[in-house]
């Protein structure tokens, strides 16, 4: 058991009963988000969702019960009068989704919208009301949360417990936007209708069709998404409170890299460049972004941009690590990019959210998952791109550069030191880990000295797949920048309670 990890052990302790089937039917009726429903027309079955909101746009998404065109309702200026904006049809070759871009919106402003779809006559069903807040283009206070890793190692929604309830102890900080980093699915962890605990306890799941087993088509990446959109903490608070997401591996499958062939008897589609193919339309489809590309620039003001990154697509395969030559993680365009974006910005903070740490050493068998390679000395293999990286950073004299992640189910500080590490040439910064929201809890991990990180804080599962029924196992970020620069970083448990802070001043 001494091997066993978050990414070895997909499946948890998953045992019992066979998966109770809920049909797409039972969906899209009771667990439908609050609104106004018009008999035989067409409901809202998950909910409704904005995102990449700026100072000027953002955008709007959601999912009908039929075919319908998507409709969204916004105040107009200053005065009482609204606009509509009619966005595209929403048919099953999208699954029913569909999103609009919004454009012309005032920066600091609230924005209290309508979604609704309407039929090729014009009649409307089920309606309903978020709000997003646009960024001020002023130096006025912001805040965010972050988090990883939902519906993970088949602990799935809970109906007992109230289903994936730290979403609703995220929402209760009211911040101004949420940053999921990775794992927003899991498609390769089956889930069953019971599963037995550490202590006896007995799990129990919501199970459809789509989630007992690993997915490989594309209905079947599909359903995973609309899964999680049946669970009401997740609904109500994505109704409120934009989303940044970004994908990790479990979109796809355990630990995957491009061109890749499985070895694992599960799956009939052996092809990782298949599966990816169809967890990327899926995901796509599911988040209200515009760009088909993982990786973008959020610009949130005055005080705060945020760069979020893709660690999966383009990277190399998983090797030891111990290459001296640079290999690709990020990818050399995606670092130029970053590198521009963040000598261009203005903003007091940047922010830059990455799906994976830096530092902690992440194995995928004899093989290394993400950047550190653990020999503790110069870099190589990735930390040659790393490296790269942070020394340009330095070079180029880009100041309050802060790192979120996720990814390794347990939440910690690093501060990365170069008066400490093997590699100097680069301006010490903090990492925060945080997660999981809801799946199973790990950690922690080892710490590799090749860019100096320093432990300042970590807390853990009481024990390895801890289950989501202990809040206090579950892990978010919180981070609170006030209008005079002064940038606060909170870890919090499922409850919502502090169990860490870290103050910074800004850098002039």
């Amino acid at each position: 058991m001494a091997n066993l990890n978050r990414r070895t052990l997909l499946t948890g302790a998953i045992a019992g009963a066979g998966a109770i089937a809920v049909p797409h039917s039972a969906i899209a009726s009771p667990t439908s988000a609050p609104g106004q429903i018009i008999r035989g027309r067409g409901t809202l079955p998950s909910g409704i969702q904005s995102g990449e909101v700026t100072p000027r746009s953002a955008v709007v998404w959601s999912r009908s019960s039929v075919p319908g065109r998507l409709v969204v309702t916004l105040p107009a200026g200053r005065s009482h009068q609204t606009r509509e904006i009619r966005g595209p049809w929403a048919t099953e070759a999208t699954d029913f989704t569909a999103k609009v871009d919004l454009r012309g919106l005032q920066a600091g402003r609230e924005y209290e919208y309508t979604v609704e779809f309407e039929d090729e006559r014009g009649r409307r069903g089920e309606r309903a009301v978020g709000h997003f807040s646009t960024p001020s283009l002023k130096a006025e206070a912001t805040s965010f949360v972050w988090t990883g890793d939902t519906a993970g190692q088949g602990w799935g929604i809970n109906p007992d417990l109230g289903g994936m309830v730290a979403y609703r102890a995220m929402a209760a900080t009211r911040p101004d936007f949420f940053i999921h980093s990775g794992d927003n699915i899991y498609a390769d962890g089956p889930m069953s209708a019971t599963v037995t605990e550490r202590d006896g306890q007995i799990w129990r799941n919501i199970v459809t069709p789509e989630v007992a087993k690993v997915a490989e088509t594309l209905t079947e990446f599909r359903g995973r998404y609309r899964y999680n959109q049946m669970d009401a903490n997740i609904r109500a608070m994505y109704a409120q409170i934009p989303v940044l997401s970004q994908w990790d591996d479990h979109e796809v499958t355990n630990n995957w890299y491009p061109s890749e062939i499985l070895d694992d008897a599960r799956y009939t589609e052996k092809r990782v460049d298949v599966l990816a193919a169809r967890g990327r339309q899926a995901y796509l489809e599911n988040m209200p972004i515009t760009s088909p590309q993982v990786y973008r620039h959020i610009p949130r003001g005055r005080m705060l941009d945020v760069f979020l990154l893709d660690m999966r697509t383009f990277r190399d395969i998983n090797t030891p690590g111990l290459e001296t030559e640079r290999v690709d993680f990020l990818g050399g365009e995606q670092v130029e990019w970053l590198l521009r974006g963040l000598e261009k910005s203005k903003a007091t903070w940047k922010v830059i959210a990455a799906d994976m740490p830096i530092g902690l050493i992440v194995p995928d068998g004899a093989n290394i998952e993400a950047i550190a390679q653990g020999d503790n000395g110069a870099p190589k293999g990735r930390e040659i791109e790393m490296a790269y990286l942070l020394s340009e950073i330095k070079r180029r004299k880009i100041r309050n550069v802060v790192w979120v992640t996720a990814d390794v189910h347990y939440c910690a500080e690093h501060y990365y030191d170069p008066n400490k590490a093997a590699f100097s040439d680069f301006d010490p910064f903090y990492e925060f880990v945080a997660g999981p929201i809801s799946a199973g809890g790990f950690g922690p991990n080892k710490l590799e000295g090749t860019f100096g990180p320093q432990l300042g804080y970590v807390q853990t599962p009481d024990y390895v797949n801890q289950s989501p029924r202990n809040q206090k196992k579950m892990f978010f970020g919180h981070v609170d920048i006030a209008a005079d620069g002064h940038l606060t970083v909170t870890l919090r448990n499922g409850l919502g309670e502090i169990q860490h802070t870290r103050h910074l001043e800004p850098q002039r």
